[in-house]
């Protein structure tokens, strides 16, 4: 994520990093305040994920099931995100669209598609941040470093698809606004 830092999204795009600690309840604070501060068009959480073996755009965060204990050994008692919020939240990204144009850009990095995130701090702070944002979010599972991509390939990577999403989003709303004009 250091490298997309250093790469940038362009001129024209303020580019917020924060990393955000394996914690259920840290999670539960730091994504809301970070909403509140910025009020961002999009909040793009990128992850690591062991078995991962491309570089996956998750469609939706799930919000019960949340069995294994965080860095703090905490687990929420009530295994779910939002009590009484939906089951699921999809992003308003088209993930199939970003990994389309993605892959047809030639970027020589495996993009692919994945409807869940896995019931751990991932799922979990993409629905909080489905949930606060009204869809405006997104999750992107990495590979290990040099598994088989370079910091750099991933970097390099993880802007062309934000790019993609902006745009993507950007296209979205013009959409609406036009069909709201009439």
């Amino acid at each position: 994520f250091q490298e997309l830092k250093k790469l940038g999204l362009g001129n024209e795009v303020e580019l917020h990093v924060y990393e955000v600690p394996v914690e259920y309840q840290t999670v539960q604070t730091l994504v809301p305040s970070l909403w509140k501060q910025y009020h961002p068009q999009l909040v793009v959480h990128v992850g690591l994920s062991g078995m991962a073996t491309t570089v996956t755009l998750e469609k939706c965060g799930h919000n019960h099931g949340y069995k294994g204990l965080d860095n703090c050994s905490f687990c929420p008692g009530s295994q779910c995100c939002v009590e009484g919020g939906p089951d699921c939240i999809d992003s308003v990204i088209d993930m199939d669209s970003v990994c389309k144009r993605v892959a047809a850009s030639g970027l020589g990095v495996a993009v692919s598609v994945s409807k869940d995130a896995g019931r751990y701090l991932c799922d979990f702070t993409y629905y909080t941040s489905l949930y606060l944002s009204h869809g405006r979010s997104a999750f992107i599972h990495v590979p290990p470093l040099g598994k088989p991509y370079t910091g750099e390939d991933l970097g390099r990577a993880l802007q062309a698809i934000v790019r993609e999403m902006l745009d993507i989003q950007e296209q979205s709303e013009a959409k609406i606004n036009c069909q709201h004009a009439h």
